[in-house]
Formats: structure tokens, C-alpha cells, sequence
């Protein structure tokens, strides 16, 4: 099995760098005990509550890439705290990478209060993207009922008809261009994300919302 070896500390002192040092030995120790293959090693020095970390996004594009199929961590909290912890856990069960820790000796054992968690999210998330693939749906039957035609706007007409239409997050597209995100910026992001998108995908789905956009504005 492939996998990543993800060490973090808070802060820069020099008993937190010989804990990082640390991490990384006990973890390599323990991916060669259990004989996987160390793909990467991502080690960092930020908070745990901070979810922006160029060593997250690093892991998410392995995972997502498949490039590796499991992480391995000293214990939940260096992967993060609050929030963050519960995001990224959300994440990486959203990409099916197993999740190994030393505390454990083995696979991860959430607590039963963050694997209750993970769940409630997992429900929301689901019917957020039931309602937005009805706002979407809903949105399209009246612009075609008033003469709207979507062939028109699809640059990719020679494919092959029937393809499965991938689901991603319109509005997170539409917020990153806003911070004038490129549409390869925004497939890359989308991927850490756990969505398997081109950065062709990306710019006619959101021609599609322009268009869409307009024909409710010019009723």
C-alpha cells in the first residue's frame, strides 16, 4: 500500500523541531513494520486549528490523484484541532484513504463523539447537494421552457453523448473566480477537494451558471 507520512508541530521552538524529527522516524518505522510504501513525507510548523496549510493541500492532491491510498499520523490532533480536524477527517473519508496512527498502533479509532460528528456532516452535505442539483435542475427547465438551448454553450459537443455529468460545487467556482482564481486554479483546487475535474469541465460549467444567470436576470 502507498502512503503518506504527515508530521506537524505548532510553533518553531526547538523541542517542537526535535518532535517533528521525531514523528517522522517513529512513522517511517511503522510504514516499513506494516510494508507499505512511503510515497511522500510532509512535514510542518503551523497550528492545528489552521486548515490553510501548503502540506494539506499537498496530501489532498496525492490522495485525490491516487498517487497514495492511506495516511499515516502520530495521532489525530497533528493532522489538526476543532474544526479543522473534523473537515479534513470528512475529507479523507470522502476519498477513502485509510487513516493509520501510532497512538493506535493501526488503523485510526475516531472517539465516538467525532465519528457522531463526521456523520451529521456527511448527512448535511448529502441533502445541500440534493437541493443545489435541484436549483440547478429547476433553474434549467425554465430557461428552456423560455428558448434557452444548453448545446449552445458547450464547447465539447464532439464527445460522446451520455457522458455522466460530474457533480462539483458551482458556487466554490464562482467564489474563486471572484478572488481571480484561473479555471486550472480552480480544477486543482476542486481536485484537492475530492472532485475529479478538468480544467475544461470547470470553465463551461461555470459558462453554463453565466448563461443561466442571465436568462432569470432577463425575466
Amino acid at each position: 500500500m502507498k502512503v503518506i507520512l504527515y508530521c506537524r508541530v505548532s510553533t518553531e521552538k526547538e523541542e517542537q523541531v526535535t518532535s517533528l524529527k521525531r514523528q517522522r522516524a517513529e512513522l517511517t518505522s511503522m510504514a516499513e513494520r506494516h510494508g507499505f510504501e512511503v510515497i511522500e513525507c510532509i512535514e510542518e510548523q503551523s497550528s492545528g486549528y489552521e486548515i490553510e496549510r501548503e502540506g494539506i493541500f499537498r496530501m489532498l492532491e496525492c490522495f485525490s490523484s491516487g498517487r497514495a491510498e492511506a495516511l499515516l499520523i502520530q495521532d489525530e490532533t497533528r493532522l489538526g484541532r476543532g474544526n479543522t480536524k473534523i473537515a479534513l477527517f470528512h475529507q479523507l473519508n470522502r476519498l477513502k484513504v485509510k487513516v493509520y496512527s501510532l497512538s493506535n498502533q493501526g488503523e485510526l479509532q475516531l472517539s465516538e463523539s467525532d465519528s457522531m460528528v463526521l456523520q451529521i456532516v456527511g448527512i448535511v452535505e448529502e441533502y445541500q447537494r440534493k437541493i443545489h442539483n435541484m436549483k440547478i435542475r429547476r433553474g434549467m427547465r425554465k430557461a428552456v421552457e423560455g428558448g434557452y438551448d444548453p448545446s449552445a454553450n458547450l464547447s465539447n459537443r464532439d464527445q460522446a453523448p451520455g457522458r455522466e455529468r460530474i457533480d462539483f460545487p458551482i458556487e466554490e467556482v464562482i467564489r474563486l473566480r471572484k478572488n481571480d482564481l484561473t479555471f486550472k486554479d480552480i480544477a486543482a483546487t476542486l481536485r484537492g477537494l475530492g472532485y475529479d475535474v478538468s480544467k475544461a469541465t470547470v470553465h463551461r460549467r461555470y459558462k453554463e451558471y453565466l448563461s443561466l444567470e442571465k436568462e432569470e436576470e432577463s425575466r
